[in-house]
C-alpha cells in the first residue's frame, strides 16, 4: 500500500516517443551509427529554398529535454541550463536529436542539416533518463521565457497540473511561440487521452505525418495543429554520432519548430498567434482525422502574403467627429446663403416672365384684329 501510494504521488512526464525500454542509470545513450543519409523528410520540407531568405538568424529557440551534446561537429549551442543536478551531458540522446532536427548546421560532407542552422539554440535540461518531474517542466519553461527565448520546443508528453498550465500561459502572455508533441497512443486498445502541454490552448501542437502525409498509426489525434515529419527520421546523436529510424511525435516537433523560427525571422513583427496563424494557414490541407492543417509547409508559411495580416497591419481609419465638433469646426457661410437665396429669387422672376408672355402675348394678337373681318381659313404660309 505505501509503495502504490508513493507511486501514485510521483508526477512523471515522457517523452512523447515510442515507448522504448528504460534508458539505463548510468550515462551511456543508445550507440550511434557514424552515417546517415538523406531523408524523405529533408526532401518533402526542402527547407533550403527558404534559407535564401531566412536561416532563423536572430531567434532564440529553447529545447526543453535531457540535455544536448554540444561536442558535436553540427551543434551549435548560444546557452544552456541545467535543471536536474546532473551535469549538461545528455545521456538519452532525445535531446540532442530533437536540436539536430531544429538547428543541425548545413555541412559538405553530411547529407543531414537542420531546418533552421542560424537560431540561437538554448538547451535547458530538465529530465536525466525517459521519466521526470512535471514541477522541473514548469520551471524549465519559466527558466525559457526569462532567458528571452522567441520559441521553445517540448518534445514532452505530460499529465495536466495547474503549475504546467500556469507556466504555459506565462510564456504565452509574453509573445513566445510554443510548439510540442501531440504524444503518442500508449494504450493497447488504441484509445487516445488529451497529452498535455500540447492540448493546451495557445499550443501549436505536432502530430506525425507518414511520408505520404497521412497521420501515423502512433501519433495521438487530440488536439492536432499540423503535422510535421515523425517516421524514419535522422538527426544528430551524442558521442559525435546520428541516429536514423526514429520514429515519434518528439521528433515531427522540432521540424515545425524549425519552421516557426524561420516564420518569426523573416517577420519579425508578427505575434505569437500571429505567427501560429501562418503556420497553420499555410500547411499542405488536412488528410484525415488527427492530422490539423497537414503537413507543415515552409516556403508557404515564410513566403505567402496574408491578407488578414495586411488588414490586421493596417492603419486605423480616425472616427467621424461629433456633430457638435463639426458645427463649432465649420461656422455657417452667411455670404454664401445671401447669394443662394438672390440667385433663387432672381430664377423665380424669370420663371414669372416667361409664364406672363406665354399667357398674354396671344391675346394681344387677337386683340389686333379689325371688327368684323373673317378669320384666316384656308391660308397657306409661303
Amino acid at each position: 500500500m505505501i509503495g502504490r501510494a508513493l507511486a501514485a504521488s510521483v508526477l512523471a512526464l515522457q517523452f512523447a516517443a515510442v515507448p522504448a525500454q528504460a534508458a539505463p542509470e548510468r550515462c551511456t545513450p543508445k550507440r550511434a551509427v557514424m552515417a546517415v543519409g538523406e531523408t524523405w523528410a529533408q526532401r518533402r520540407l526542402n527547407v533550403q529554398r527558404v534559407w535564401p531568405l531566412t536561416m532563423g538568424q536572430g531567434v532564440t529557440v529553447a529545447v526543453i529535454d535531457s540535455g544536448v551534446d554540444e561536442t558535436h561537429p553540427q551543434i551549435r549551442l548560444s546557452g544552456k541550463a541545467d535543471l536536474t543536478g546532473t551535469g549538461f551531458r545528455d545521456c538519452v540522446g532525445h535531446g540532442t536529436a530533437v536540436a539536430g532536427i531544429i538547428a543541425g548546421q548545413p555541412r559538405g560532407d553530411v547529407p543531414f542539416h537542420g531546418v533552421a542552422p542560424r537560431v540561437k539554440l538554448l538547451s535547458i535540461k530538465q529530465v536525466n533518463g525517459d521519466r521526470g518531474d512535471v514541477g522541473l517542466l514548469a520551471k524549465a519553461i519559466r527558466t525559457a521565457v526569462d532567458e528571452h527565448a522567441d520559441v521553445i520546443n517540448l518534445s514532452i508528453d505530460a499529465p495536466d497540473t495547474p503549475d504546467l498550465r500556469s507556466a504555459v500561459n506565462y510564456a504565452l502572455d509574453s509573445d513566445v511561440v510554443i510548439v510540442a508533441a501531440a504524444g503518442n497512443l500508449t494504450k493497447d486498445d488504441g484509445t487516445s487521452a488529451p497529452s498535455y502541454p500540447g492540448a493546451y490552448e495557445g499550443v501549436l501542437s505536432v502530430g506525425s505525418a507518414t511520408p505520404d502525409g497521412g497521420r501515423s498509426q502512433f501519433s495521438n489525434p487530440n488536439a492536432v495543429g499540423v503535422l510535421g515529419p515523425g517516421e524514419g527520421i535522422s538527426s544528430t546523436w551524442p558521442l559525435k554520432g546520428y541516429q536514423s529510424a526514429l520514429k515519434g511525435t518528439s521528433y515531427a516537433a522540432p521540424y515545425v519548430t524549425g519552421v516557426v523560427a524561420l516564420v518569426r525571422a523573416r517577420h519579425p513583427k508578427l505575434n505569437e498567434l500571429q505567427v501560429r496563424r501562418r503556420i497553420t494557414l499555410t500547411a499542405d490541407g488536412a488528410t484525415g482525422a488527427g492530422t490539423g492543417a497537414g503537413m507543415v509547409n515552409p516556403l508557404l508559411a515564410v513566403t505567402a502574403v496574408l491578407p488578414s495580416e495586411q488588414v490586421a497591419v493596417a492603419a486605423p481609419v480616425p472616427p467621424p467627429l461629433p456633430v457638435t465638433a463639426v458645427h463649432k469646426a465649420v461656422p455657417p457661410d452667411r455670404r454664401s446663403m445671401e447669394v443662394a437665396t438672390v440667385v433663387a429669387a432672381g430664377g423665380l422672376a424669370l420663371a414669372g416672365v416667361v409664364m406672363a408672355a406665354w399667357v398674354f402675348v396671344p391675346m394681344g394678337r387677337r386683340r389686333r384684329r379689325l371688327p368684323g373681318a373673317p378669320p384666316d381659313i384656308g391660308r397657306i404660309d409661303g
